[in-house]
C-alpha cells in the first residue's frame, strides 16, 4: 500500500500534462509542435495554460521537453543553470547566436550543463518521439528566458508576441498588449556582445557526460556528476548524482536537504512512510528534508536513475565556462 502523502510526491511520467503554447516559438514552423511539461516549480513557462504538477521549489525547477523527429527548441539563454538529460531518444544541442558556435549530440542517459549567458537550442534527430529531462537553478528559474532577436521577429510574423511581463499574446486569437504594456524588446548589438560565441572544444569536456561514463563510475558508490569534485565541477544551486543497482548506499537515507529521484531505466523501489512505491523511466519524485527513504532494484536488469539535492550555493552564478 502507498500511503497518499507518499503517492503526492510523485510525478508519473504517464501522467505529465503537456503545454504546447509554453513559448514564443509555439507557432514558428519547425518548433511548433513541441510539447513543454513543468514537474516542480513554476519553470520559465510564457503561458498561463502550462500545468504545474508539483508548485513547491526545492531550490530548483524540474521540467521535460517532448519533441517529434526534427522539431527543435528555439535560440535562447537563462540566467541560471539549465541541465539536461536524455531519457529518450537521440539529441543535438546547439549554441551560439545563430546556432553555429557549436553542436554536440547526446544520447539516451548523456547529461548536459549548458553553461549560462550563451544562446543554446536543442533538436530531436532522432526517428521517434524523444524526450529530455530538465533541471533549472533558482526557484524562479533565473527569471524566465531570453531569446535571441531573430526568434521574437519569426514569432511575431506568426502571430504571437512577448510582453514586458514575460507572457505571450496571440493576436491571430485576437489577443493584444494591454494598452499600458511595451512588447518585449530585442537586444541591443552592444547587449549581445556579453553572449559568447564558444566553440565545441571549450564547452563539451567539461558539460557533457556520458551515460555509459557514469555507469563505469557508479559501481561501488553514486557517481557525481554535478557539484563540486564532480564529473562535471560546478556549483549551480544544485547537485546531481548517478545511481545504479551497483551503487546504493543500502541503508536509510536522511538529508537535511531535498532530494528528487528521476528514473532514468528499469524499476526501483522507494521505501519511506512505512510504505513503498515503484518508480519507472521517466518518474520523478520529490522527498522533503529530513524524512528518511532507501531505494533499491524492483527487478533485475539494468537500473539507473538521477538524484538532485539543493545546495547553498546561490542559483545566479553557475555554471560558467570551465
Amino acid at each position: 500500500m502507498i500511503p497518499k502523502e507518499m503517492e503526492q510526491r510523485i510525478v508519473r511520467y504517464g501522467d505529465l500534462i503537456p503545454c504546447r503554447t509554453a513559448f514564443i516559438d509555439a507557432h514558428t514552423p519547425g518548433s511548433d509542435k513541441k510539447e513543454n511539461f513543468t514537474i516542480i516549480g513554476a519553470g520559465v513557462s510564457e503561458s498561463a495554460d502550462q500545468h504545474v504538477h508539483i508548485k513547491d521549489t526545492p531550490g530548483f525547477n524540474i521540467g521535460a521537453a517532448g519533441q517529434p523527429p526534427k522539431c527543435r527548441n528555439s535560440l535562447h539563454s537563462h540566467r541560471t543553470a539549465e541541465v539536461f538529460f536524455v531519457l529518450k531518444g537521440r539529441w543535438r544541442f546547439f549554441w551560439g547566436l545563430y546556432g553555429d558556435a557549436g553542436e554536440v549530440v547526446l544520447e539516451e542517459g548523456d547529461i548536459i550543463n549548458i553553461p549560462t549567458g550563451i544562446f543554446r537550442g536543442f533538436e530531436n534527430i532522432g526517428n521517434d518521439y524523444g524526450m529530455i529531462m530538465a533541471v533549472l537553478g533558482g526557484d524562479d528559474a533565473g527569471g524566465g528566458v531570453i531569446w535571441a532577436p531573430q526568434v521574437i521577429d519569426d514569432a511575431q510574423a506568426h502571430g504571437l508576441v512577448l510582453g514586458e511581463n514575460g507572457r505571450l499574446y496571440n493576436t491571430k486569437a485576437g489577443d493584444h498588449l494591454p494598452s499600458d504594456m511595451s512588447a518585449m524588446p530585442l537586444l541591443t548589438d552592444e547587449e549581445l556582445k556579453a553572449f559568447p560565441e564558444l566553440p565545441a572544444k571549450d564547452v563539451v569536456p567539461n558539460h557533457v557526460a556520458r551515460y555509459l561514463d557514469m555507469v563505469a563510475l557508479s559501481q561501488k558508490e553514486p557517481a557525481r556528476v554535478i557539484g563540486p569534485h564532480s564529473m562535471l565541477p560546478d556549483r549551480p544551486g544544485f547537485e546531481v548524482d548517478f545511481l545504479t543497482a551497483l551503487s546504493l548506499e543500502g541503508e536509510m537515507q536522511l538529508s537535511d536537504r531535498h532530494n528528487v529521484l528521476m528514473g532514468m531505466r528499469g524499476h526501483w523501489y522507494v521505501d519511506c512512510d512505512g510504505g513503498k512505491c515503484t518508480l519507472a523511466p521517466g518518474d520523478t519524485m520529490a522527498i522533503p528534508p529530513g524524512l528518511a527513504y532507501k531505494i533499491s532494484p524492483a527487478m533485475s536488469g539494468e537500473c539507473s536513475l538521477f538524484r538532485v539535492a539543493n545546495t547553498d550555493d546561490p542559483a545566479g552564478a553557475t555554471a560558467r565556462l570551465l
